[in-house]
């Protein structure tokens, strides 16, 4: 508590030098007269006084290179210098994607988690300055809490919906299952009670920014992993194709406007050009096409991931739906037909494409805006040439949001499979009452 008396000390001239004339006094008048009115004049996320010392205390991954490239590129300027690391650990980082994709959906889960995490720490890390710098009690603690609560609800959500006859079979996860939700609700209750009982005077108004910071963070980040494993589970080809055209469109852009680049795109960014914004679209588009024709002919990456009863556990094999069976299309140009055999899947991942060159991007043009806010360059410095695991995932929680939007809206229909994991999980009487109306609807049909 002294250090943070010590702090408001230091921190009270420079708010009675930036005060003038009788505006100045009337604010300091009114000061004197309401403890809230100053907190709310006073205490803002970020204070512009602050944020000089939040840049300062936050790593910067682009300025980040190992010793032997540092070494090896001296005698390189700084842009191809950039170039060139940026194209090293850009190729690390998808032969990376590469071998999990390997290691199969379990592999693809939990590197997704794990990514969700430090993606929530570099962003509350950024919180964590201002909570240092007026000595905030309990607000890492809080939000490290609040992201494994909300882990445990929206996984335990997955876990119910594809493993739940499995877990059913063991007794003392029953109760886990039946109340998963009320549990989940009263995890947050502790959290919510800890946050009230935590408050200080006079930093009402920042702890609550922070409490915002914290669920907002939780909105991005959590929300968006928790959509990308639902997209695993309805085939691998839904996470791998629109992760890697957001990849495309990435690479492809800074590829365009590096070396055409010359008319600025947007204000926010101000190295995107349109020539990479519309070079990386086309690109993208292209790469689509021709990746979701290669990877169409794999059961491994079309079949969506359920639970075989017969089998007893879960399984990627299947009958490849009208999606992934070729079909015959017609077209015509000038007067001159052509028909080609082409997997419907196909036209899907065009407007995938269009979405991930597009709107995809504008992922990105709100974290540079949220950096700049900040006057910071990355999230961090995990990840040479390119910053932190949030700068390379800015946009890819954007389009997990999509692809689970448009499996929703123009892709998924009742599963026969998923119909009877929710009747296994049913008590015995009521999987009898269902099978004797089935019996009696079925046997009027034949008759």
């Amino acid at each position: 508590m002294a250090e943070v008396r010590r702090r408001k000390g230091e921190d009270e001239p420079l708010e009675d030098t930036a005060i003038s004339g009788s505006d100045g006094a009337n604010k300091r008048n009114s000061a004197a007269d309401s403890s809230d009115h100053v907190d709310s004049e006073e205490e803002k996320i970020p204070e512009e006084k602050f944020v000089d010392e939040l840049a300062k205390n936050l790593p910067q991954g682009t300025d980040k290179t190992p010793e032997i490239l540092d070494s090896a590129l001296k005698d390189l300027p700084d842009r191809w210098k950039n170039w060139v690391i940026r194209g090293i650990f850009t190729w690390i980082m998808i032969c990376g994607f590469a071998l999990i994709i390997y290691g199969g959906p379990l592999a693809l889960m939990i590197t997704t988690l794990l990514v969700q995490v430090k993606c929530f720490q570099e962003i509350i890390s950024i919180g964590y300055q201002v909570y240092r710098i007026h000595g905030l009690p309990w607000f890492r603690s809080l939000s490290w809490y609040f992201l494994l609560t909300s882990n445990y609800f929206f996984y335990g959500e997955n876990l119910v919906d594809y493993f739940g006859v499995v877990i059913n079979r063991v007794e003392y996860l029953k109760f886990l299952v039946t109340y998963h939700r009320f549990l989940s609700f009263a995890l947050y209750i502790i959290g919510f009670v800890w946050f009230v009982l935590s408050l200080v005077k006079k930093y009402y108004i920042k702890q609550f920014s922070l409490f915002a910071w914290t669920h907002v963070s939780l909105l991005i980040v959590v929300t968006q992993s928790y959509l990308i494993i639902q997209n695993i589970f309805e085939g691998l080809i839904w996470f791998i194709v629109p992760v890697s055209m957001i990849v495309c469109n990435d690479v492809m852009a800074y590829v365009f406007g590096f070396f055409f680049g010359r008319t600025p795109l947007i204000k926010l960014s101000p190295k995107k050009t349109w020539e990479g914004f519309i070079g990386g679209g086309f690109a993208t588009v292209l790469f689509g096409i021709l990746f979701s024709y290669v990877l169409c002919n794999y059961q491994y990456f079309i079949c969506p991931i359920q639970y075989s009863e017969e089998l007893g556990r879960m399984t990627m094999s299947c009958v490849p739906s009208y999606l992934f069976t070729p079909q015959e299309y017609s077209l015509k140009l000038f007067g001159i037909g052509k028909t080609l055999n082409l997997y419907p899947f196909i036209w899907h991942s065009i407007s995938l494409s269009l979405f991930s060159s597009i709107i995809g991007p504008f992922g990105g043009f709100f974290a540079s805006g949220f950096k700049r806010a900040f006057k910071i360059k990355d999230f961090g410095d995990m990840i040479p040439g390119h910053g932190g695991i949030m700068d390379r995932f800015d946009c890819q929680f954007l389009m997990a949001t999509f692809v689970n939007v448009y499996i929703s809206s123009f892709i998924r229909t009742p599963s026969p499979a998923k119909l009877l994991t929710q009747i296994y999980n049913l008590k015995p009487d009521q999987q009898y009452q269902i099978y004797q109306s089935l019996k009696d609807n079925l046997g009027d049909m034949l008759t």
